[in-house]
């Protein structure tokens, strides 16, 4: 608990400075782009028609989605408000699993606490999610799903999501410097994510023999992220208060990882060069 303690204080006293570098880190992503930033939001809606068509129209045959209001989504609604979580997640999680080793060198040249490097990665990432969540709500605006008081949950969510891969940030960092392998790993299990997570269908279709496995998805942390932003988006539910033991469970699952990477990384961290 001292660890995390340690590490949290080390992101409040850094916070200025993770936010000067994640600005200067999302300008230099695109520097050499023509089109600049507009490729964060050309590159999400090029997949997702290409996901609406395959799984939209090819397997669902353009059914309608249940909602749990009882209001019947058209799939490509339902898919890009979960897929706006994907795409902020799937890149987070390797870029941040990455991030100390391939930054060695900013880390010998400046004084500040290495936990700051995987935050101000995903700061980084978190203005193109803010981008891109507005404007999925903007498109709401022009169907049935416009904005509601269930839209007042999403900064919960946002937040609950940044906190969850800081955390699983502090794992992967450490364990990818340390060994290399750990990448490779990482980047096989987000692919399996993409599917073992209801981004691109429906609950409902999860059975066996009659038998219901959704409880499988459960098990999965972004299960609860990604179901929390339908319902904020969409005004279905509560979703924080309706689903409790969800709540519990995700928080239990992120403090958990918390206090693993803060142990880890506070461990480590003065050995990080000898590992290169």
């Amino acid at each position: 608990m001292k660890s995390m303690i340690t590490i949290i204080k080390e992101q409040i006293s850094s916070f200025y400075l993770i936010l000067r570098l994640s600005a200067f880190e999302m300008k230099s992503a695109n520097v050499n782009n023509y089109l600049g930033r507009f490729w964060e939001i050309l590159n999400p809606a090029i997949q997702l028609a290409i996901y609406w068509f395959v799984f939209g129209i090819g397997i669902r045959g353009g059914q309608k989605i249940p909602l749990e209001n009882g209001v019947q989504a058209p799939f490509f609604i339902w898919m890009a408000t979960g897929m706006v979580v994907w795409f902020f997640v799937n890149p987070m999680i390797t870029s941040t699993s990455r991030s100390i080793y391939s930054r060695i060198q900013l880390i010998a040249k400046m004084s500040f606490p290495m936990s700051a490097i995987p935050s101000y990665v995903i700061m980084a990432g978190f203005y193109s999610h803010l981008m891109l969540v507005a404007l999925i709500t903007i498109i709401l605006q022009f169907t049935q799903f416009k904005i509601s008081a269930y839209f007042i949950q999403l900064p919960y969510f946002m937040l609950a999501t940044l906190i969850f891969l800081l955390a699983l940030a502090l794992i992967t960092s450490t364990l990818a410097t340390i060994i290399r392998d750990v990448q490779q790993l990482i980047q096989s299990i987000t692919r399996m994510l993409l599917y073992l997570t209801p981004l691109l269908w429906h609950r409902d279709k999860l059975e066996f023999h009659h038998v219901d496995l959704t409880f499988l998805l459960k098990l999965n942390p972004l299960y609860y992220i990604v179901e929390g932003y339908r319902a904020s988006l969409l005004g279905t539910s509560w979703y924080i208060w309706e689903y409790p033991s969800m709540t519990l469970y995700f928080w239990g699952i992120t403090l958990v990882f918390f206090i693993i990477g803060s142990v880890l990384h506070l461990k480590f961290r003065n050995r990080f060069v000898d590992y290169l």
